[in-house]
Formats: structure tokens, sequence, C-alpha cells
């Protein structure tokens, strides 16, 4: 197992920003190179202790589905090796876990897909048989399969707070209908051409999100990070059951971990800053995880 990588430090380039797990630097005007770390957030609080391996494998899952995603939209990867922007004392903060990619204007929108009912879905249906506005048949339960998949944008936080659902006419308010429909319409055929691919592999992507930006041309573009376990909820096909929480192959794990925690006094943790330690076993169960569904996905060993 390498050494994990909790936070960058590479002072050839410009640092940009650091996220909740990516950190930006400047390469020229514009392109910039993403640091995918190992830290892991929950809940929109970013845990105390890293999961070993976990960069590299979102930084090689995404690389996987932007290539076979390619037809329905284009991607910010520049083809750039990380290694070559950086010094040479650098290379091993980059390796594996970086992508050179084109700067882009962002769109301040989670485009989130659901094909089955979980997570903030599963709470909201129950209190009004709804999901961001959509109306859902009735008597629908925990993990059970939508008759379609539906867009369920949520707005974009900054680090450290939640990012709340937001119908699709508000999505609108935002940025625009013909944008707006632009970002469904893509977003469900990537979701759909994953998800049916994925199934082939034994795993069901529950749901998932997108993020998008505008080239300087105007063109939408897929940017940040696909379909990984960070962003996406997947489940073994084999243990899936409707009325029940499948076994998940994502960091559902470590948020199952922290709603079960209590402190001394048996109170739950309040979901802020700053969280419970993670143990030694989750950290290893997390990173067995992760890497499972990368080898279950693209049939290679992660090395």
């Amino acid at each position: 197992m390498t050494t994990a990588l909790y936070e960058s430090s590479i002072h050839s380039l410009p640092l940009l920003g650091r996220g909740k797990v990516r950190e930006n630097y400047a390469v020229g005007r514009e392109l910039m190179l993403m640091v995918a770390t190992d830290r892991l957030s929950a809940f929109d609080v970013i845990m105390r202790e890293p999961i070993p391996e976990k960069g590299q494998i979102l930084s090689q899952m995404a690389q996987f589905w932007f290539e076979k995603l390619k037809s329905i939209v284009p991607n910010h990867l520049s083809g750039i090796d990380p290694a070559t922007v950086v010094s040479a004392d650098e290379v091993e903060q980059v390796r594996g876990r970086s992508m050179v990619v084109k700067k882009l204007k962002p769109i301040m929108i989670e485009a989130v897909v659901r094909g089955y009912l979980a997570g903030s879905g599963w709470k909201e249906y129950q209190q009004t048989g709804e999901v961001c506005g959509i109306r859902l048949p009735r008597r629908l339960k925990l993990a059970s399969q939508l008759p379609e998949a539906i867009f369920t944008p949520a707005t974009k936080a900054p680090v450290g707070e939640h990012d709340q659902n937001i119908s699709f006419n508000s999505m609108s308010d935002l940025i625009g209908l013909e944008l707006a429909d632009h970002i469904r319409i893509t977003s469900l055929r990537l979701y759909t051409q994953a998800a049916d691919f994925a199934r082939t592999k034994g795993i069901i992507i529950a749901d998932t999100k997108f993020e998008f930006g505008l080239d300087e041309h105007g063109t939408l573009t897929l940017m940040d990070e696909v379909l990984t376990p960070d962003s996406s909820r997947f489940w073994a096909l084999e243990a899936w059951k409707v009325g029940v929480s499948p076994p998940s192959y994502d960091k559902q794990f470590v948020r199952d971990w922290l709603e079960a925690w209590r402190d001394s006094n048996g109170k739950p943790w309040p979901k802020t800053a700053p969280a419970p330690h993670l143990p030694i076993e989750i950290i290893e169960q997390t990173t067995a995880k992760y890497r499972q569904v990368y080898e279950r996905l693209t049939d290679k060993v992660f090395a």
C-alpha cells in the first residue's frame, strides 16, 4: 500500500485552490493540474484521516469513464502527462493521482441522476412522495429501482457546507432554461450508458452526480471527476434487495459508521467539523471497497 497523501505541496506551480478532495494548480493560462488527495469527505465534512490509495483510484477510474463516455459530451482532459508539468522532486505527489485539464467556466450545479431510491432521495420520498419536485409512484421502498432514471439537481455548496437539492425549475431560474435542459438531457444519457455498462460487470449505479463547465466557445464540457466511489452510489448486483440498504462499494460505508458513532455521553456526531477519528479497520475496509469496485468495473488490477 502506498503512502497516503493528505495534502499536496506543489511549489513549482501556483496554487488555485483546495477543495474537499482535490487541489488545483495553474499550468499556464489555459490548463490546470488537478491532484486527487487521499482525503475523504462525508456529510460535507473532511475526515481527519486519509484513505490510502483513494486518490489514485479516483483519478484512474475517472479517466476510464471519461474515455468511455466521450462520444456523449466533451470532457476537460488535455492528454498531458502530469509528471511533465511539475519539478522532478514533485513527481511522486502527482503520479497516478492527477490530471492536467482544461480550465473551464464552472456551472455551479451538481447534476444528480438517480436510478434507484436511496440516500437523501429516499428520505424526501418518505416525507413527500417526491424527489426534487418529481412525483414518484406510491409504495416504493428503500433501494427500489425507479421506472426511469430521474434528474435531481443540487446547488454546489462551498467547502464545509451542505449541498441543497433543488427542483429543475429552480435550476432553470439560476442558469437559464436552455442550458439547464442541455445538462439534464446530457446527464441522463451519461447515467444510462454508464449504468448499462456497469450492470454487465455486476455493479448497480444507484445514483451519481456530474459536474459541467463551459469552454471558451461556450461548449458544455464534463469536468472534475466522473462515476467514482466519491460521486456515485455503487451496489453489488448480487446483493441488491428491495427494502434494505445494499452493501456499497463507496463512502456510504463511512457514512453508516459515522451515523452509528456516539461520543462518551452517548450523543451522535452533529455532522459538523471536526469529524470523529476513523478507526484503522474502517480506513482499511474503505480502501478495499474502492479497490474492489475499480477492479470489477475496469477489469484491471489496481497497482
